[in-house]
């Protein structure tokens, strides 16, 4: 005998509600899975007394069949009956047979039209829907549901089941499935518009947001991409994108972007702490556009004990607003740090782009002027300096990545007589990875490398030599004390820098980890360096904005404890 069922629901329908203690299940033989699904369909109940269990025991035994037949179980017996009848808490006990599962005997999943050209619709299917497999019904309510959102994801909006049946034949202990899918045409991307009644920007600059031309093949990725791409840019207060099929003679569907800009001033204000620096506190000011161009303008000041600073930039877009820009730059820095005191003014201009292969390249030409006290010489030192820099970052996660590297290096210049007091070229280099296994376990490593080579060193001012040694260096050592020091004891930077680390993590609670590590590095005038190390144990607390991180630190060399105390994401 055959039957046919054509739509089974999730067997979590309309339920009484039960105390966990007045019904127990058990099925035989024990299965866990069984023995769950007949627990949550049958639910729970808050009358506690005996009418009431007498009352439902006909429906929670027929429940208890149906959740059983459910996962293929339909050889089933259940055996129902009430203990401590005179208690204030009687207990209903289920006792469920399972007899021979129905095992999938056919699977017939055919998928007609355009969307047999996409990889997506070739091997569609739930896992537990094999030839051979125990029925579960759910899978086959999984599958249908599968199939339905990826026609949706990929614009086919107009697609439906010609066929959909579950066949079971009890007596045989088999099932047949056959599933048919009429996927229909597919959607395309129409014209992007633009409300321009609430926002004050040119067509130009919001149609480089788009990232797909008119007449693209639908896919819910470009829409959330736009939708991403528009709020990230810091131009709008709000963001909707509207994206509705039409029928199936309009395939071409309009795409509307309705936006409204963001507040033409933004002020924040900021403190945090590091062991390096100290508290610190910091103001920005920020104008997110300040014309239809959506040029930006933007103030930093930041306050600690050895370093203050007030910056400014004016922004341009360019060919891709989010990651393609022009960026001038001006600032003034105090620092006294360690034995070096110096005030520094810079200008410059920075040309901003991330290229096709994911690296972000700047080219820059910056400017600086340097006032400082180092080797007992007080001087002012000059320098105009073109350079780049790349960088590129893979992580799974921004803020609390589980794998993930980032590889970064630089290199500048300058001439002697052309604006510089001396000639020289500056190299930098570092990269860091992150590793997860066994979803507990992580191994953190960095390493770092900076050189410069000039012919007139001593004409070269403290922010251009090199330091080590602090919470992101060396630890068990200060911030920027490993250095070589000149014949009065005082610490005057090197012209190479080398250090690295490896750190092992292990996540003994859902936001706190436990770390230990390796330190080494140190800076010379030579690359034949004696290293520093720094070996110890921290704690790593999972926060909103990165991990907050507390170590204590013993340098080895130097017989030292520091703890250091640091925060933001470890790429």
């Amino acid at each position: 005998m055959h039957f046919k069922i054509s739509l089974l629901t999730t067997l979590i329908s309309y339920s009484v509600v039960i105390h966990a203690n007045q019904v127990v299940v058990e099925v035989i033989p024990d299965n866990k899975a069984v023995k769950d699904n007949i627990e949550a369909y049958i639910g729970s109940f808050e009358d506690q007394n005996i009418a009431t269990l007498l009352r439902l025991q006909s429906v929670i035994k027929e429940k208890a069949t149906t959740a059983s037949q459910a996962l293929g179980y339909y050889d089933t017996q259940v055996h129902t009956r009430i203990s401590g009848r005179k208690s204030k808490n009687p207990t209903l006990k289920v006792k469920v047979l399972l007899g021979s599962p129905i095992r999938l005997q056919s699977i017939d999943i055919k998928i007609l039209g355009p969307a047999t050209t996409l990889e997506a619709f070739k091997n569609v299917g739930h896992k537990e829907l094999i030839k051979g497999a125990i029925l579960n019904q759910g899978a086959y309510d999984a599958t249908k549901s599968q199939i339905k959102s990826q026609a949706l994801y990929y614009g086919f909006f107009w697609g439906e089941f010609t066929k959909h049946q579950l066949l079971i034949n009890p007596e045989d202990y088999a099932a047949d499935v056959n599933l048919t899918y009429e996927s229909g045409p597919r959607a395309s991307l129409g014209i992007v518009t633009f409300n321009q009644q609430q926002n004050p920007f040119k067509d130009d600059l919001l149609y480089r947001f788009v990232n797909f031309k008119e007449g693209t093949p639908y896919n819910a990725d470009l829409i959330a991409q736009l939708n991403n791409n528009l709020q990230s840019s810091g131009y709008f207060e709000t963001v909707r994108i509207d994206a509705l099929p039409i029928d199936k003679e309009h395939t071409e569907i309009p795409v509307s972007a309705n936006v409204t800009a963001a507040k033409s001033k933004v002020l924040s204000v900021g403190a945090g702490f590091s062991t390096d620096l100290g508290p610190r506190a910091q103001l920005d000011w920020e104008r997110p556009w300040i014309n239809s161009s959506g040029h930006k303008l933007g103030f930093t000041t930041e306050v600690s004990q050895p370093r203050q600073s007030i910056s400014a930039w004016y922004q341009i877009p360019m060919e891709n607003p989010l990651t393609d820009n022009i960026r001038f730059i001006s600032g003034l820095q105090h620092e006294d740090i360690v034995d070096t005191e110096s005030t520094l003014y810079t200008l410059g201009v920075e040309r901003n782009k991330k290229l096709s292969n994911g690296w972000m390249r700047t080219i820059f030409l910056r400017w600086q002027d340097e006032t400082y006290d180092i080797d007992h010489e007080n001087a002012t030192r000059m320098f105009l300096m073109p350079g780049f820099n790349f960088s590129y970052l893979k992580a799974d996660n921004n803020i609390d990545p589980s794998q993930g590297y980032r590889l970064q290096f630089g290199l500048s210049g300058a001439k002697q007589n052309v604006l510089s007091a001396a000639d020289f070229i500056r190299y930098t280099g570092s990269a860091k990875g992150l590793y997860t296994f066994a979803s507990r376990h992580r191994f953190f490593s960095r390493v770092e490398v900076g050189g410069i080579d000039s012919p007139n060193y001593s004409k070269i001012p403290p922010s251009l030599r090199f330091y080590a040694g602090g919470d992101q260096s060396v630890r068990g050592y200060n911030y920027q004390t490993l250095s070589p020091k000149d014949k009065y004891g005082k610490r005057v930077g090197g012209r190479y820098m080398l250090a690295g680390s490896l750190e092992y993590q292990y996540q003994f609670a859902e936001k706190w980890r436990a770390a230990t590590f390796i330190d080494k590095g140190n800076a010379s005038n030579s690359w034949n360096m004696a290293f520093k190390t720094g070996v110890g144990v921290g704690i790593r607390w999972i926060s909103p904005v990165g991990p907050i991180r507390v170590d204590l630190a013993h340098g080895v060399e130097d017989h030292s404890i520091r703890l250091h105390f640091s925060m933001g994401p470890e790429l």
